[in-house]
C-alpha cells in the first residue's frame, strides 16, 4: 500500500505542472499583447495627435456645418477613447443640428447619445433621451440607429434586471427593435451583423451565426477597431463549441486591435483576463486587468468598473491563497534546510581533513605535471625535428633517384655521340679528309649543341621535380624584378643558377663549372637577384632552398 501513497503523491505534485502547460501559439499572442500594453501610449498618442487635428478644424471652422462635421468626427474620435468627451461632443452636434433645424440629425445624435448612455450603465438616461425624439422626423439612416439604441437599452435591461416579469418585457422589446433595426440600417453595417450574429447565438443557430460572422470578417480591415469587435464574436463563436485553441486565438486578436487602436473601452481584455485566471496563469490576469482598470478610469465607464471588480477580488483570493501555499512550502523547507545544514556541518568537518590530504597530492602531481610537460615539449621538438629531417631525407632521395636515372640516360647517350663521333672520325681519316676532319675536332658548334642538350636536360628533369619553382622563386622577389620566361619549358641563367642552389649546390665554382661560366660571373649573378629579395638578403637562399615542388 506503501507504493501505491508514493505514487499519488508524486501524480499531485506532477498535476499543477500539467494544468500550466500551453500551446506555444497562446504563448506567442500573450507576448505580442505583452509588448503592445507596454507601447499602449503610443498608440494613445497617435489617436489624441488624430483628436488635436480634428479640434483645430473645429476651432477654424466658419459656419454651423462645418462645425457640425467637425464635431460629430470628435465624437466618433472620442467613442473608444473617453466617454464624457464623446458625449459631450455629440451633444453639442444636437445643440448644431437643432440651430440648423436638421432634425433627422437631432434625432440621429440623440439616438447615438441614448447608445452612449446604455453602453455605460446609464439606462434610465438612455430612455429618457430615447422618448425625446420624434419617429416621424427620422430618416433611413437615423431610424435605424434609432431602433439599435432602444435594442440594445432593453437588451442591457433584459440581461442585468433579476425581476423574471421585466425579463421577458424587455426581451420582447429587445426583439421588437432588432426586428426594426434589421430593416432600416444597411445591409453590411457593423450593428447589423452584430445583432445578427447575437440572435443567431442565443437562438442555437450555431452554423449560421459562423457563416455571418465569416461574411463579416471579410468585410473588416484587419487591425482596425471594428475588428476588435469582430473577432470577438469570433471567440464567442468558438467558445460555444469548445474550441479552446481557436477561441484564445481570436480574443487575442480582438484585444491586440483594442490595444493598438488607442482604445479605453477594454472588453476584450477583460475577458482574456477571465480566461487567464480560469487557466491559473494569475500573474498575467493580474497586468491585464490592472491595465483594463486603468483604461476604464481613463474612459470613464461605470459598467467597466462593475465588471473588474469581480475579478480583481478573484484574483486577490488567488494570489492569498498562492501565498498560504508559499508560507507552508517555506515552513516545510526551512525544516529541510535545518536537518541540512546540521549534516553540512558534520560532512565540512569531514571535508576538510580530506582537503588537507587532497592539497598535499595535488602538489605531488603538480610537480609530476610539470616534469611531465618539460619532457613532453622535448619530445614534441625532436618529433618536429624527425619530421622535417624525414621531410628533406624524403625530397632528397626523390632528387636523387631522378636524377640517378637521368644521368644514367644521359650518359648512354653521351657513348652514343662518341661513338658515332669515333666512327665519322674514322671514316674521314680513312678517306683522308684532313680538312674536314680539322673542321669536326675544331668546331664551336658541337660544344655548344652538347651544352644546349645538357642544359635542356637539367631543365626538364629540374621542373619535372619542381614544377612550381619559378612560380615560388618569384614571391620571393620584389614585383619588377621577378623573372618572365619566354618558354615554360627551359629555365634562364638566373633561374638556373637558384635551381643549383635549391638541390643544395652551393658552391659558386661548381656553380660555375656545371654552367660554363666564370666565378665572378656566378657571384654578381647571385648578389644581383638577393639585392632584388623582399626578405633581409642573408635569408634569401635559405628561403629559396625552402622551396617545395
Amino acid at each position: 500500500m506503501r507504493y501505491k501513497t508514493y505514487l499519488l503523491q508524486l501524480l499531485s505534485c506532477l498535476l499543477p505542472l500539467m494544468t500550466q502547460a500551453k500551446d506555444k501559439t497562446l504563448d506567442s499572442l500573450l507576448q505580442l499583447i505583452d509588448r503592445g500594453i507596454d507601447r499602449s501610449e503610443q498608440y494613445v498618442a497617435v489617436r489624441e495627435r488624430r483628436i488635436d487635428q480634428l479640434r483645430k478644424q473645429l476651432d477654424a471652422s466658419t459656419n454651423d456645418a462645418m462645425r457640425y462635421d467637425a464635431s460629430f468626427k470628435l465624437y466618433e474620435e472620442y467613442k473608444p477613447f473617453i466617454n464624457d468627451s464623446a458625449i459631450y461632443y455629440i451633444s453639442r452636434c444636437i445643440a448644431l443640428a437643432t440651430r440648423m433645424n436638421h432634425m433627422a440629425e437631432v434625432a440621429q445624435c440623440r439616438s447615438l447619445l441614448a447608445l452612449r448612455c446604455s453602453n455605460t450603465g446609464m439606462y434610465d438616461e438612455a430612455i429618457m433621451m430615447l422618448d425625446k425624439i420624434n419617429v416621424n422626423e427620422l430618416t433611413t439612416p437615423s431610424e435605424g440607429v434609432y431602433y439599435l439604441a432602444r435594442a440594445h437599452v432593453y437588451g442591457e435591461l433584459a440581461y442585468y434586471t433579476r425581476i423574471d416579469q421585466m425579463r421577458k418585457y424587455y426581451g420582447d422589446e429587445t426583439k421588437k427593435f432588432r426586428h426594426l433595426a434589421y430593416q432600416a440600417l444597411p445591409q453590411y453595417d457593423d450593428n447589423r451583423f452584430q445583432m445578427m450574429e447575437t440572435e443567431l447565438m442565443d437562438d442555437g443557430r450555431y452554423d449560421a451565426s459562423m457563416s455571418l460572422n465569416d461574411k463579416w470578417l471579410q468585410r473588416t480591415q484587419k487591425g482596425s477597431h471594428p475588428y476588435a469587435l469582430v473577432t470577438m464574436f469570433r471567440y464567442l463563436e468558438y467558445k460555444l463549441r469548445n474550441d479552446t485553441t481557436q477561441m484564445m486565438r481570436w480574443l487575442a486578436e480582438s484585444v491586440l486591435a483594442d490595444v493598438r487602436n488607442g482604445v479605453m473601452d477594454q472588453g476584450s481584455m477583460w475577458e482574456m483576463a477571465n480566461q487567464l485566471l480560469e487557466m491559473g496563469e494569475v500573474d498575467r490576469a493580474y497586468k491585464y486587468i490592472c491595465f483594463t482598470s486603468d483604461a476604464a478610469g481613463r474612459y470613464g465607464s461605470r459598467l467597466r468598473y462593475a465588471q473588474i471588480s469581480p475579478l480583481m477580488a478573484d484574483i486577490a483570493e488567488q494570489y492569498k491563497a498562492a501565498r498560504d501555499r508559499s508560507a507552508r512550502r517555506l515552513m516545510a523547507a526551512l525544516a529541510v534546510i535545518s536537518v541540512m545544514a546540521l549534516l553540512f556541518l558534520a560532512t565540512l568537518v569531514y571535508v576538510n581533513r580530506q582537503r588537507r590530504r587532497l592539497a598535499e597530492a595535488r602538489d605531488n602531481l603538480s610537480k609530476t605535471n610539470h616534469k611531465l610537460s618539460v619532457l613532453n615539449t622535448e619530445l614534441s621538438c625532436l618529433n618536429n625535428q624527425l619530421q622535417s629531417s624525414n621531410r628533406q631525407l624524403s625530397e632528397a632521395n626523390r632528387v636523387k633517384e631522378e636524377y640517378v636515372g637521368r644521368f644514367m640516360r644521359l650518359c648512354s647517350d653521351y657513348v652514343d655521340q662518341l661513338d658515332s663521333f669515333r666512327r665519322k672520325l674514322g671514316r674521314l681519316l680513312k678517306a683522308r679528309k684532313m680538312e674536314e676532319m680539322n673542321e669536326l675536332v675544331n668546331s664551336e658548334g658541337f660544344k655548344d649543341k652538347q651544352l644546349d642538350e645538357l642544359f635542356a636536360n637539367f631543365d626538364s628533369a629540374f621542373l619535372h621535380l619542381f614544377p612550381r619553382f619559378v612560380e615560388r622563386f618569384n614571391t620571393l622577389l620584389k614585383p619588377e624584378e621577378r623573372v618572365l620566361l619566354t618558354d615554360s619549358r627551359r629555365l634562364n641563367t638566373t633561374v638556373r643558377i637558384f635551381a643549383l642552389i635549391r638541390l643544395g649546390i652551393e658552391d659558386s665554382g661548381k656553380i660555375a663549372e656545371f654552367l660554363h661560366y666564370s666565378v665572378n660571373t656566378i657571384y654578381n649573378y647571385r648578389a644581383r637577384v638577393k639585392n632584388a629579395a623582399l626578405c633581409d638578403r642573408d635569408e634569401f637562399e635559405e628561403r629559396v632552398k625552402q622551396i617545395e615542388g
